[in-house]
């Protein structure tokens, strides 16, 4: 059995995250004591309790989500589990590549979170509410949808944003040229072309004054290499040097998402089981897509920590 540990994304959080986790282990408390600390927030409160338009924000979604993550792993950890041991490779979607550094050493977790709230108000800030525009191209292939966004951009920015799994390809730009990107989608014979209701055009060139923040926010962050390497989403590609990290995390804020690549990259390269860690199971979801051979395994819940330790000793 070869692993790979996936970290999840903006869209999988919830008014209630991590609380089971909070009330189970003072390990995973610990995890949203430091994060409310380091943020000088009670992010925690509004994870468990709401109001959910506070929750999916993006300066707080970003760092909550990363949050989950780092309390399930601390809980693994404890019981003995050894991330270098037992992973092959980790890897994360968006926002998630910053969850899979902290799980694995390169990142602490007050450093992993106050980067994301750098990242979440950059991301949030970098275009005026209204002028951009995200939209799901569902039933084109990639280079389909890539031809879709050149055709629909017509001077304005509109590009392939994430292309999460077969069939399944996220445009982002200018509202009008994305508006665009829907139709001649549509015509091209698309199962499906809608718009996204989020608040900014995300991974796309409109994002340069977030990648231009983050890029000073990381250049003061101690990163430190990986205990396995990380697959990065601009590339598909395992890495491990901090500089080269450092790199991959800016360009990424305006690069295209590739996770159908990443996933298919560790298929290829002997992982047979992907372990989503987190909240949700979008990524499982996208996994059993793209690596249709692959076990996915959705760690949420207490007994979900239980089955995994179990399975992976067993």
């Amino acid at each position: 059995m070869s692993i790979a540990f996936t970290f999840p994304g903006q869209g999988s959080q919830n008014v209630g995250m991590g609380k089971v986790l909070a009330d189970a282990y003072p390990e995973a408390r610990a995890v949203f004591q430091e994060v409310d600390e380091a943020l000088a927030q009670n992010l925690s409160d509004i994870m468990w309790n709401g109001p959910e338009d506070a929750l999916t924000l993006t300066a707080n979604a970003q760092p909550a989500l990363m949050a989950v993550s780092l309390a399930t792993m601390r809980v693994l950890e404890a019981r003995g589990f050894d991330l270098s041991a037992s992973v092959a490779y980790v890897a994360g979607h968006s926002l998630g590549e910053y969850s899979a550094l902290a799980a694995a050493g390169s990142l602490d977790v007050a450093t992993a979170a106050r980067l994301l709230r750098v990242r979440g108000d950059a991301m949030q800030n970098a275009v005026p509410v209204g002028q951009g525009a995200m939209a799901a191209l569902l039933g084109l292939d990639f280079d389909v949808a890539e031809e879709v966004a050149r055709d629909a951009a017509q001077g304005e920015v509109c590009q392939a944003a994430n292309d999460n799994a077969p069939g399944q390809v996220v445009v982002s730009g200018h509202l009008a040229a994305v508006e665009r990107a829907v139709e001649i989608a549509k015509a091209k014979g698309a199962r499906r072309a809608v718009m996204l209701p989020v608040s900014a055009p995300f991974h796309c060139a409109l994002m340069a004054p977030a990648a231009d923040a983050m890029a000073e926010a990381l250049a003061n962050a101690d990163i430190k290499a990986p205990a396995v390497p990380l697959v990065a989403n601009v590339l598909a590609a395992p890495i491990t040097d901090p500089a080269e990290i450092r790199d991959r995390l800016v360009e990424q804020v305006t690069g295209t998402v590739r996770w159908r690549e990443s996933v298919t990259w560790l298929a290829d390269n002997g992982v047979d089981t992907f372990v989503e860690v987190g909240t949700g199971k979008v990524l499982t979801g996208m996994i059993k897509r793209i690596a249709r051979d692959a076990t996915g395994i959705a760690v949420n819940a207490p007994e979900d920590i239980d089955a995994l330790l179990e399975k992976i000793s067993g």
